[in-house]
């Protein structure tokens, strides 16, 4: 049985804690001390210890007893918190989705003989995973993921909810979107390129771009296409794109009747009530990721796998935090089983390129009943 640290008790740092407790033993962390007793009440195995990640003494005098840590904090805090927990010789697996490029850590990684397996959820994670293992498999000329996390309900106006901070899916809207067009990184605006598209007990819905694909941008340079959309209930994006071009999302402060204040973070506040996920509110994940290239035997190929889940209303976790939250869970396992043992700092495309750890991750989300579809078809 393992010790494990679990920074961050947000709606899936606590699925994962709750889930990792069944096998090892969990502490689950946290600045705000009634949100970890409240995770707490549901899993009494869980060790509760309230910690603020940014006081980095405190952070490390935390971490010292434990075999290794999983990271679930916002995205802003990302960066720093895994940098404080590599330069502390703690093995990490993270899924914070932070902006800075992870693999600036891999010497520190290497220095300290840490394994850091970044970007662990769903995507960027699984995602990353399945390519891993098919550009083992075939010579990929192109890759697109669709993903969406969405209320089952479309509440007008943004007929969106999400299960984490409004300011963390605003900075999925305003940073620059990467893709691969042709062997070559095109930069545009994120929600851009809006589409519409049919997805099976869904129906119709709006994708775009944004800035999803992260390391595989260099890790599989070699594929002359690659993209990755955001999906959303349609009418969504036009809304958001109001906002955006009216400053409402801009960080540079304005003076109102004399008081200097941030439209981001008034606008944050706002959007916290209207967006907020309830606990037990029924919600679903949505993904499609299509693979093309040249199999062994010289025809074309094209790979889908589709993923449709739903809120678990037996356990009480949300889809996001299911999908998100057991493929890090599957990630911190099949580490702990040594089936991953290389130090340095690991995207989830070199956990799939193993044959091993892929199926070991398909086969323990489908034991929590989160099932990939898999088609294939040639050209």
């Amino acid at each position: 049985m393992s010790k494990i640290i679990v920074l961050g008790a947000g709606m899936v740092g606590s699925a994962m804690a709750i889930d990792l407790a069944k096998k090892h033993q969990v502490t689950l962390c946290d600045l705000s001390l009634q949100r970890l007793n409240h995770i707490k009440a549901k899993c009494e195995s869980l060790a509760i210890l309230q910690v603020n990640v940014t006081d980095k003494s405190a952070l490390t005098s935390a971490l010292k007893p434990f075999d290794l840590v999983v990271l679930a904090v916002p995205g802003f805090l990302g960066f720093e918190t895994i940098k404080t927990v590599i330069e502390a010789g703690k093995n990490v697996v993270d899924i914070s989705f932070f902006p800075e490029n992870s693999l600036d850590l891999d010497q520190l990684a290497k220095e300290k003989g840490v394994t850091a397996l970044v970007d662990c959820g769903v995507a960027p994670g699984m995602h990353n995973i399945i390519l891993g293992r098919y550009n083992e498999l075939l010579k990929l000329t192109d890759f697109e993921t669709l993903v969406g996390g969405l209320p089952k309900v479309k509440k007008w106006p943004f007929y969106y909810k999400a299960p984490f901070s409004p300011v963390d899916v605003i900075e999925e809207y305003t940073r620059p979107a990467r893709y691969v067009e042709n062997g070559k990184i095109v930069v545009r605006e994120a929600l851009t390129d809006c589409e519409y598209l049919e997805f099976d007990k869904v129906g119709t819905l709006e994708s775009f771009n944004t800035d999803g694909l992260r390391t595989i941008l260099f890790t599989m340079s070699h594929i002359k296409n690659m993209k990755e959309k955001t999906l959303r209930y349609p009418g969504h994006v036009e809304l958001i794109r109001a906002l955006k071009e009216s400053g409402f999302f801009k960080t540079e402060k304005i003076n109102v009747n004399g008081a200097e204040v941030s439209p981001l973070d008034v606008t944050s506040k706002i959007l916290f009530s209207e967006w907020k996920l309830g606990e037990t509110e029924p919600e679903i994940t949505v993904m499609r990721v299509t693979l093309r290239g040249e199999n062994p035997a010289g025809k074309t190929e094209e790979v889908v796998y589709n993923l449709y889940d739903e809120y678990s209303p037996e356990t009480q976790t949300s889809s996001m935090a299911r999908t998100t939250g057991y493929t890090a869970t599957a990630v911190v396992n099949l580490f702990l089983e040594g089936l991953f043992p290389d130090k340095g700092v690991f995207p989830p495309e070199f956990i799939g390129k193993s044959e091993k750890c892929f199926t070991y991750i398909l086969n323990y989300l489908k034991e929590r009943n989160v099932i990939y579809i898999k088609t294939v078809k040639q050209i």
